[in-house]
């Protein structure tokens, strides 16, 4: 029947949905902030589920609303602004950031471990060679992709996350470690700032459009339904995203006898599946963050190759390649560099597109969109870029650190729903209703 997705297609696409957000900076991140939260680590918990998963999920229904594209979503900025936005962040998520991360991400803990004293050399470049080709592969053909993601890798991928779910609460690693300073007051503060720093809704801004083409790919065509089986795959993925921080919390939580001075989550994966699993625990962990992250890679890349051939009137295959290479070449810098290039961009712009999502679903009750979406995210980005430039310590910045929630990263708050109650005052009580 038109229209209708069959029950299967439903669960494959709440599998491809879920797996494409759950690359190694998801995997690898919990752990650090369950071991560093020790007591407050389920209020800390809290916090981070409602930026990690909440409104990456809230995302994906709002795209789905206007037929995926971001620039639907942000067509109340004007075109230029939105235009701009999304090249920014599709940009950030894509062939600069976020899929040359994935690559050598999947390296240093899947392969180098594996290799002996020396043996360095040009294997990241044959490594990365690999990584790209295959990933170039399954991207030109999108129409493919729940197939390929939604039916074969997405369930190795969340197979992998279950089992090392259940050993997180079947087999702890040992008790609750102390308190660290950053988690000892504002713990809820701290773990919603850390969620959005996962950059969960970026990837959900591009993600959008590879979801919605999937039920396309299935005939389906009205926007009410598409709207419906988005919704539902964000339901699913929902659940597992929870399940899945929850144990990876858990496991960091109590693996502070393992790795009591681990300065990053990667570190006290190492050592709790060695733990738990024996010989076989570097295998399982090298397999299961290669797997996570070439299905992000493969999304990511499709979803960036769909805009940009569309933006620039390039052929949609070409321009994976393009992509592709640029990523190949960005990955090659290693990743050390690939973070410290990153953390400007995606710092200053992820409260412009956090305000975006959350006004998006508020859009019919303003008389004037256009003046209180502009207001509200550019006073979200001002402070994001002030948020920014901290690690910089300017001088002319030192009143930043004083505005609340600053300690906790999220100073550009409180401004922001300032200038949103300003916004929504003028645009109800001075501006003229509209005429129907």
């Amino acid at each position: 029947m038109k229209d209708v997705m069959k029950g299967r297609d439903i669960i494959a696409l709440g599998f491809m949905t879920l797996s494409l957000f759950v690359g190694a900076g998801n995997i690898i991140y919990p752990p650090i902030v369950g071991l560093q939260a020790g007591a407050n680590v389920w209020i800390t918990a809290f916090g981070f589920l409602i930026t990690a998963v909440g409104l990456p999920i809230l995302t994906v229904i709002a795209l789905a609303k206007v037929g995926g594209e971001m620039t639907a979503l942000s067509a109340p900025i004007g075109k230029v602004a939105s235009t701009v936005l999304a090249v920014v962040c599709y940009l950030s998520v894509g062939p600069l950031f976020a899929v040359p991360r994935t690559a050598t991400v999947s390296y240093e803990i899947g392969v180098l471990p594996f290799m002996g004293e020396g043996s360095g050399g040009h294997s990241l470049i044959i490594y990365s060679t690999c990584y790209f080709l295959f990933t170039i592969l399954i991207s030109l053909y999108p129409t493919k992709l729940l197939d390929v993601l939604g039916n074969l890798l997405s369930p190795l991928k969340i197979l992998a996350l279950a089992l090392l779910g259940v050993a997180a609460f079947l087999y702890p690693a040992g008790p609750v470690g102390d308190i660290a300073a950053s988690y000892s007051s504002m713990p809820m503060a701290k773990g919603f700032s850390d969620g959005y720093l996962t950059m969960d809704t970026l990837g959900a801004l591009v993600f959008g459009i590879v979801i919605v083409n999937a039920i396309r790919s299935r005939d389906i065509t009205d926007t009410r339904q598409i709207i419906r089986y988005a919704s539902i795959a964000g339901m699913m993925a929902f659940v597992g995203f929870v399940l899945i921080y929850i144990s990876l919390f858990k496991l960091g939580n109590n693996s502070y006898s393992l790795a009591p001075n681990a300065e990053n989550g990667a570190v006290i994966l190492h050592m709790y599946v060695r733990h738990t699993f024996g010989v076989y625990g570097d295998m399982f962990l090298a397999g299961l963050i290669t797997l996570a992250c070439v299905v992000t890679a493969i999304g990511l890349t499709t979803a960036c190759a769909t805009y940009f051939s569309q933006l620039c009137h390039i052929p949609y295959k070409l321009m994976v390649v393009i992509l592709a290479v640029c990523g190949f070449m960005v990955s090659n810098l290693g990743l050390t560099k690939i973070i410290e290039l990153s953390v400007f961009a995606l710092t200053a712009i992820y409260p412009p597109c956090i305000a975006l999502v959350v006004l998006s679903f508020i859009l019919r009750f303003f008389r004037n969109a256009s003046l209180v979406f502009s207001s509200v995210m550019l006073t979200a980005l001002v402070f994001g870029i002030f948020d920014a430039l901290k690690p910089l310590k300017l001088t002319g910045l030192f009143w930043y650190d004083t505005l609340p929630l600053a300690a906790s990263g999220l100073a550009w708050l409180l401004p922001t729903l300032l200038v949103f109650v300003c916004a929504v005052v003028f645009d109800r009580l001075v501006l003229k209703p509209r005429m129907i």
